[in-house]
């Protein structure tokens, strides 16, 4: 039995990665590492047997002498940490524990942009000569439902410096279900990296349309400057972190190619990736 600590448990990829582990039974052994047990007992309340443990990336004292119990490690990055520091004694506890299996939930595009944290924390591990695996997902459909919801649930608007850039949309479910077969098969695909993701590219002023084809409350996209996206989200009370985040995210893609699609979804799933129409359909009722 492979023995599976998720980090980053309580978000919404450590999430649906812990239910699609737990559909394999005997095969698997998962641990939820959580910043706080108590969010963690909630979130997973209909899976009373799951094991918890205190898992905090700014602090590490949470993991230090713990790691040697686990076969496996999926990591992540949590959306407020833009710096590589916090990584620094992660990953060299996890290489002094003998940790031989690292999943690393990195983004689509890393090994190019040397800028982002995802590269670095990818170049770090392979300094430290870890066996691993990098999954590059593209862009999350379930932003939509998360870190934009407010504003379309509020205002029934979404305001990015994106421009007409378009994006590649995955469904978290599908990343999960990737994830789960790279972890449980890691000795087939170690120390490679696997673009994620769906077969459409779309701006964001198409996925508004295709909202608003299901929706009678209609949506807009508002295009803005990144001085004035850094401006609002300030005034909005985002943290500072988490604001380049989005910019990084949402702004440079307007001087980058359009994203590649891949066809790993099917190789590692056999089934064909979430359709855009497909996951507005399923969450309707949190677009209206």
């Amino acid at each position: 039995m492979k023995k599976v600590l998720i980090t980053g448990a309580t978000g919404n990829i450590g999430k649906a990665l812990i239910l699609e582990l737990l559909n394999f039974g005997d095969q698997v052994l998962v641990t939820a590492g959580a910043r706080t047990i108590e969010k963690a007992k909630s979130v997973f309340s209909d899976n009373k047997n799951l094991d918890l443990v205190h898992f905090d990336f700014e602090n590490p004292k949470t993991y230090e002498n713990k790691l040697h119990h686990f076969d496996t490690v999926f990591l992540l990055r949590p959306p407020h940490i833009s710096k590589i520091d916090v990584f620094v004694p992660l990953i060299k506890e996890i290489k002094d524990a003998g940790i031989k299996e690292v999943v690393f939930l990195s983004v689509q595009g890393a090994e190019k942009s040397k800028v982002i944290p995802h590269n670095k924390i990818e170049r770090l591990i392979k300094q430290n000569e870890i066996p691993h695996i990098f999954v590059r997902p593209s862009y999350f459909i379930q932003n939509l439902t998360t870190v934009l919801h407010e504003e379309i649930k509020n205002k029934r608007s979404i305001t990015l410096p994106s421009g007409k850039a378009k994006f590649n949309w995955v469904d978290i479910e599908d990343i999960a279900a990737c994830s789960a077969k790279l972890i449980l098969n890691f000795s087939e695909y170690h120390n490679q990296a696997f673009d994620i993701t769906g077969n459409e590219n779309k701006s964001f002023d198409q996925v508004v349309d295709l909202i608003n084809m299901e929706v009678e409350n209609k949506v807009i996209f508002v295009p803005v400057g990144p001085f004035k996206f850094y401006r609002l989200k300030k005034r909005e009370g985002m943290q500072k972190g988490f604001i380049i985040v989005m910019l990084l995210l949402h702004y440079l893609p307007r001087f980058q190619k359009e994203p590649q699609i891949s066809n790993n979804v099917k190789m590692l799933t056999g089934k064909e990736p979430t359709t855009l129409k497909e996951f507005v359909k399923r969450e309707q009722e949190l677009f209206q």
